[in-house]
């Protein structure tokens, strides 16, 4: 039976071999008791020579003729060839994943691997799996702020120049010093909310927490983001009441970002409710195009499409990522699902299922 394959490593491009194979001999010439073939070589003689001097000294009483020596100093270089040829058998195969490493080429199993090696090309494997889903996040974060950060840097700029050099009444002035603040705002709401994922990404999440009412979480972000549901013609309700050990800002900031993207995808109405150990945020719009353990990552490499709006690679998880670390370093999680509406929210035509995301969190225990 074949054996089966280990994760497929990237091959190395074919100007970089020789360099990597000469790289590979280079360190094959070290000093020859620096090598592991030495040392079994050295190892393995001595298991086999020490004994029979110690037999031929016992049975000579403590000295030995020539001929004994003679015969002994035979035995020592037979030792020492067979120790070295063992050796060479024993470490072929990792001098073989040795050179395999070198040229990037490490996946397939030989017939010959003992487990130790195929253990290593495992390890080889997923280590060049984590690598490469690290350079795929750096991609993805150059592609944020490429793409992201210029966008509104461009349209400020332009905005700049119709304020200074267009000769605009006062009403239209008014209006492009708006639309200025609007674009500043989402430029910085943006570097904010990078910089929370690279800081939560390193596990650097620092809360103070207390028992707190999650009712009076869910009322914080509803008055903040109430304006934005009523420019939307969104209804925005709040409801329960719950105890749980949290830190207050920080979770109003995860339940501002769950409400704020319900917001922006629900047709009717978005509902805030809390429960002891539970804030949960639903919304009748379309819910997630992929699994939550894949939108919610700090910098995506795909774009995502929700809704039927293409959201560029990079940010699309951000928000989800700060929740879901915000959750967990509470000590809790974050679900989502999809929900029939049950009667709660506005029986609307087609009567949409809702989405819903859940903080589960510790409760405050009597």
């Amino acid at each position: 039976m074949t054996p089966p394959a280990a994760p497929r490593a990237a091959a190395a491009p074919p100007e970089r071999r020789p360099a990597r194979l000469a790289a590979v001999r280079a360190g094959r010439s070290r000093p020859p008791l620096q090598t592991l073939q030495t040392q079994f070589t050295l190892v393995v003689s001595l298991l086999a020579f020490l004994p029979n001097l110690v037999l031929a000294l016992a049975s000579g009483a403590g000295s030995l003729s020539w001929s004994a020596a003679a015969w002994m100093l035979l035995v020592g270089l037979l030792s020492a060839v067979i120790g070295y040829v063992l050796s060479g058998a024993l470490l072929r195969p990792l001098h073989r994943l040795e050179l395999e490493v070198s040229e990037g080429d490490f996946a397939q199993f030989h017939a010959d691997d003992p487990r130790e090696i195929r253990s290593l090309r495992r390890a080889f494997g997923s280590l060049m799996t984590r690598l490469g889903t690290e350079q795929t996040r750096r991609n993805a974060f150059m592609a944020t702020l490429v793409h992201d950060l210029k966008t509104p840097l461009i349209a400020t700029g332009h905005l700049t120049r119709a304020l200074t050099e267009l000769p605009l009444p006062d009403d239209e002035k008014r209006a492009v010093g708006q639309e200025i603040q609007t674009e500043t705002e989402r430029l910085l709401a943006l570097v904010q909310q990078m910089a929370d994922a690279h800081r939560f990404e390193r596990d650097d999440v620092q809360l103070h927490l207390a028992p707190g009412d999650l009712r009076e979480v869910a009322e914080q972000a509803a008055r903040r983001l109430r304006p934005q549901a009523e420019a939307r013609g969104l209804s925005l309700h709040v409801s329960g009441s719950g105890q749980a050990e949290i830190d207050a800002a920080a979770l109003e900031r995860a339940v501002g970002n769950l409400t704020e993207n319900a917001l922006r995808y629900a047709r009717h109405e978005v509902r805030l409710t809390a429960a002891p150990g539970l804030l949960r945020v639903q919304d009748d719009g379309p819910g997630l195009s992929a699994s939550l353990d894949d939108l919610a990552q700090p910098f995506n490499a795909q774009p995502a499409v929700i809704a039927g709006q293409q959201y560029t690679a990079g940010t699309a998880g951000l928000g989800l990522f700060i929740v879901r670390r915000i959750a967990e370093a509470h000590g809790g999680t974050l679900r989502y699902g999809r929900e029939p509406p049950r009667g709660r929210l506005p029986a609307a035509p087609g009567a949409f299922p809702l989405t819903t995301f859940t903080l589960v969190l510790p409760e405050v225990l009597p």
